[in-house]
């Protein structure tokens, strides 16, 4: 079924998303909310390992309900971050920049299902 998770831009894209996450919660107040932060991280974190363990199923349904899940965490992850937002953990300018890559990578998740998705 894949051909490597390495390989596909959405896994290297939430990749990303992940490490400029954990660099975001690693300053200000947001580092003091140690139970916001690790919330934050572990939705981060959640999307490209869901990709990545899809990826590596063995049949096409398998890896799509990876991919569903990697797209629940994203979804997650942007919530946090608009409450991170709210009350001031971030400015406009860091969360427009994470919303925006979760935005393109919900975008990408959405293809790759659909790629998947057997014909009938």
């Amino acid at each position: 079924m894949g051909k490597g998770y390495k390989d596909l831009l959405v896994w290297q894209k939430a990749r990303d998303l992940a490490v400029l996450i954990y660099s975001i919660t690693n300053h200000g107040e947001f580092k003091k909310d140690y139970g916001l932060r690790d919330q934050v991280r572990r939705s981060a974190v959640s999307v490209p390992s869901n990709i990545a363990e899809g990826d590596e199923r063995d049949t096409d349904k398998e890896s799509i309900r990876f991919f569903f899940i990697a797209k629940g965490s994203l979804a997650e992850l942007r919530t946090q971050m608009d409450i991170a937002y709210q009350v001031g953990y971030v400015d406009a300018k860091a969360f427009l920049d994470v919303e925006g890559k979760a935005v393109q990578i919900g975008k990408m998740l959405g293809a790759l299902i659909k790629a998947r998705t057997p014909r009938l």
